[in-house]
This record gives C-alpha cells, sequence and structure tokens, in this order.
C-alpha cells in the first residue's frame, strides 16, 4: 500500500533523509519510530505530497505521489503533530466543509462522526471540546474523503492515559475496515497496543524494519512447573513443534511451531503425563525491547 524507494531529502543546513527504502502491505500498522531528528516528521510529509524530496520515489495505492499529487491526496489521510481545527465551527459544519475540499460526500459527516465517537458533539464548537475529542476531530477530518493509508504524527501527544486507551482501539478499528496505518510516536509502550509492524529511522536511514510477529506461525513459549521435574527435556523434545530447548528443573524455554490450539493440546498432553504446570506463556519482546536492541546492535558496530 506504501511504497518508498531511494528517498533523498536535503534541508538547507542537513541531510534529513538518505536513501530510505521500505514497503507496508494493506491492512497494517506500522510504528515509526526513532530519536528526535531521525527524520520521521520530513518522512511523513514526503509521503503525504507536502514535502518534495531532491531524489527517489513514493507511491500510495499504487499512485506516484511526486507525479500525482491530486490522485495520491484521494488516498491518503494525514494528521500532523500540530493540527489545525476551525475553532468557531461546530463539529458538524468543520467536517462538512473538509469534505467538500477534498471532493466527498457531505452526507458522510455523520457516519464518520458516529464512528469517531463524536456523534453526540455534532452541533458543539471544536473550541470548547477536550483535548481528546480535539484529537478524535482532527482524526475524523483526516479521514473523512475515506482514505486508505492514514498517516499519524505523535497522534497522542497530550493526551492522557485513558484518552490514549480509547485511541489505540480506534486505530485497531481503522485496520479492520482495511485501512493502513503509519504512526509515529516517542510513546512506545503506546504503540504495543496496536501496532503489528516495526520501522526504525535514525540519522535519516532505515534502520532496520520488522514484522513484531503478532500472527507467526514459530513463537517461543515458556513453560513453568510448581515442582522440580525429571525427564522435562525428554518429553517436550519428543512433543511436535517444539525445538531449541532451554530446561532446567522447573523451567524451560523453546521454539514453538503451532497456534492457539497447538499449544492447547501441548499443555493438556503435559498434564496427561504428570507435570504440574503453572504457566505456559508465549514469550515476544515488547516494541521498546526489540527497538532498544537493534539500537545498541547498531552502536555497537559504529
Amino acid at each position: 500500500m506504501i511504497r518508498v524507494d531511494a528517498l533523498t531529502f536535503d534541508y538547507p543546513s542537513k541531510r534529513a533523509l538518505e536513501q530510505v527504502g521500505f514497503a507496508l502491505e494493506p491492512g497494517s500498522v506500522t510504528a515509526l519510530v526513532g530519536p528526535n531528528g531521525a527524520g520521521k516528521t520530513t518522512l511523513l510529509r514526503c509521503i503525504a505530497g507536502l514535502d518534495q524530496p531532491m531524489r527517489g520515489r513514493i507511491e500510495v495505492a499504487g499512485i506516484d505521489v511526486l507525479e500525482q499529487p491530486r490522485a495520491a491526496h484521494r488516498e491518503l489521510g494525514y494528521l500532523s503533530d500540530f493540527f489545525g481545527l476551525y475553532d468557531s465551527l461546530s463539529v458538524r459544519r468543520g467536517l462538512d466543509y473538509i469534505a467538500r475540499s477534498r471532493h466527498a460526500d457531505p452526507g458522510v459527516v455523520p457516519r464518520v462522526a458516529a464512528r469517531l465517537g463524536l456523534a453526540e458533539y455534532l452541533e458543539r464548537p471544536a473550541g470548547v471540546l477536550s483535548r481528546g475529542l480535539r484529537q478524535r476531530l482532527a482524526i475524523a477530518q483526516a479521514v473523512v474523503h475515506g482514505p486508505r493509508v492514514l498517516l499519524l504524527d505523535e497522534p497522542a501527544s497530550g493526551l492522557d492515559p485513558e484518552a490514549r486507551i480509547r485511541l489505540g482501539e480506534l486505530f485497531l478499528e481503522l485496520r479492520a475496515s482495511g485501512m493502513t496505518l503509519l504512526v509515529s510516536s516517542h510513546i512506545l509502550a503506546e504503540l504495543e497496543q496496536y501496532a503489528d509492524g516495526m520501522l526504525i529511522l535514525r540519522d535519516g536511514r532505515v534502520l532496520d524494519q520488522r514484522d513484531l510477529g503478532r500472527q507467526a506461525p514459530l513463537r517461543r513459549l515458556e513453560l513453568r512447573l510448581a515442582t522440580p521435574a525429571e525427564k522435562l527435556d525428554e518429553v517436550l523434545a519428543a512433543q511436535p513443534g517444539v525445538g531449541a530447548l532451554q530446561v532446567g528443573a522447573q523451567h524451560a524455554e523453546f521454539t514453538f511451531e503451532g497456534d492457539a490450539a497447538a499449544q492447547h493440546a501441548l499443555l493438556a498432553r503435559l498434564l496427561e503425563a504428570g507435570f504440574q504446570v503453572c504457566a505456559l506463556a508465549e514469550q515476544r519482546a515488547s516494541l521498546q525491547e526489540a527497538y532498544l536492541a537493534q539500537v545498541r546492535s547498531d552502536t555497537a558496530w559504529n
């Protein structure tokens, strides 16, 4: 849904992006992470067709953003870090104006407002809304024309914890509807809630892109027993789908190829064999751990 190749962008005194390239699949939510000055906002603005790169190619839904910006804008929604609202207009009139400006049917406004939890605020001026509702209204403006791609720059900035949770739930709903999201944020724990991919930028370059493994068939499981058991390693090694064992008397970590049903069947067999299992759970590195591990690895080579 998004493809970027050899993207390079220069400011007068600094190269912000250097040969950036990646591709994002439809219906995914990708966390765009990196330190301040890494080039995250510049990258989002280039994809949105708001900044002209020095060289490179950007495609959104198969449309060349640099050659056909207006056509690309019909497929794009963009929420900047410093978004603007028409404070004196009601929520309804503000969304109506944005819909018309993007050649969308204004009749979609009530439906979009309901989807974003704004239906009861349609007649209120935007200027009286809370920070969380203003953020929702800004997102509603970004999606009122029905884009297939949504770019968000620090969308949870200034929100309280409850509003951040609701925002994450909204992103999951948008993904479920088929939308592709690229979300920049410094709050990695927040991204953990909904991201299924991670793109790390550092010094204007792509340091790493990875699938966070939400649905990977090969997983890492941790087993804990209430009491020590003999031959745990032998029993586990004989189980289908189990590999790469690290086993102690009451604890084991191993790779496992199978879904939740296969994991349940493994647990049942261990219980039938007499092992006093108190925990069998998947181990997955948090987004923060994955990010820090990659950054430290890169630092070690420099």
